[in-house]
């Protein structure tokens, strides 16, 4: 399997509108998807490395973290990932 380029934060903020991303959590191979943007928010469902998840655009800076809004496949309210665990 091919390495994935990690996106910084700042790239991730120029980003107008939604973009696929890819989740690359090295450390425990998933991203937690969040009810609202911060580590204590609820988390309501997991993303495993490699799965692609769609980003509305909408972002939030919380707890030394940049938060992402996205699109949950289920159809269901969006939610919020850390821009540190999504990549290209």
């Amino acid at each position: 399997m091919t390495e994935m380029n990690r996106i910084s934060e700042e790239a991730l903020g120029t980003v107008i509108g939604g973009a696929i991303r890819t989740v690359q959590n090295t450390s425990v191979g998933y991203a937690n998807i969040r009810e609202e943007p911060g580590e204590n928010s609820k988390v309501i469902s997991k993303v495993y490395n490699g799965e692609k998840l769609e980003t509305t655009g909408e972002t939030c800076k919380k707890g030394g973290y940049v938060w992402y809004r996205v699109h949950l496949a289920s159809g269901s309210d969006d939610a919020w990932v850390a821009g540190s665990l999504i990549g290209y």
